[in-house]
């Protein structure tokens, strides 16, 4: 199947319909996503969803360009979003990732926690749930929130790759950081 296909399909659903696809999903091993994806935003939920997605992403000053994520062993990698500014390339955003049950259904999902380090998605509770669509797209979900309603609230995106190498770690480490119920809200197996 080409990529292209899948991705047209993911653009045509509205939030409730990629969220209902998202569930139907397997999620990719962590060996799996190593590189840089292109990155976009998906149908969002509500207005202010989508006001704030399009200030943050598709900012002209600092547009948002891919995720990049590498394995560190099995069980879980490190990661990074990028950005284009005044026309350099910066990674931003640090992300620890691991797979770990879903907060919509309780089954894996390659999980993006950004707490684990000093950032402002860490401060605003980001976490990125990711699930292959199709060979080399992944439909994520996006949360962020300071109450666990905040929380809830599903911010689609897309993944396509990956189309370049791991640029690098970023960022500095929560000493002692183990995500908690606020992260990682998926039943516990």
């Amino acid at each position: 199947m080409k990529t292209d296909e899948p991705l047209a399909e993911l653009r045509r659903l509205d939030t409730s319909g990629l969220l209902a696809l998202f569930t139907t999903l397997g999620a990719p091993a962590i060996g799996e996503m190593d590189g840089e994806y292109a990155a976009a935003l998906l149908a969002q939920p509500n207005l202010f969803a989508a006001v704030t997605g399009q200030v943050a992403v598709t900012n002209p000053l600092a547009p948002w360009l891919c995720k990049g994520f590498r394995p560190v062993d099995g069980e879980s990698g490190r990661g990074y979003n990028t950005f284009t500014q005044v026309g350099r390339v910066r990674q931003r955003y640090p992300m620890r990732t691991l797979s770990a049950p879903s907060r919509y259904d309780g089954r894996p999902a390659y999980t993006l926690v950004y707490r684990a380090y000093r950032s402002m998605c860490g401060a605003i509770h980001m976490v990125d749930e990711v699930r292959r669509a199709a060979p080399g797209v992944y439909l994520g979900m996006g949360t962020w929130g300071f109450t666990g309603r905040q929380r809830r609230v599903a911010r689609p995106f897309v993944l396509t790759g990956p189309v370049g190498p791991y640029r690098g770690d970023i960022g500095t480490a929560r000493r002692g950081f183990m995500p908690g119920p606020r992260e990682l809200p998926g039943p516990r197996t």
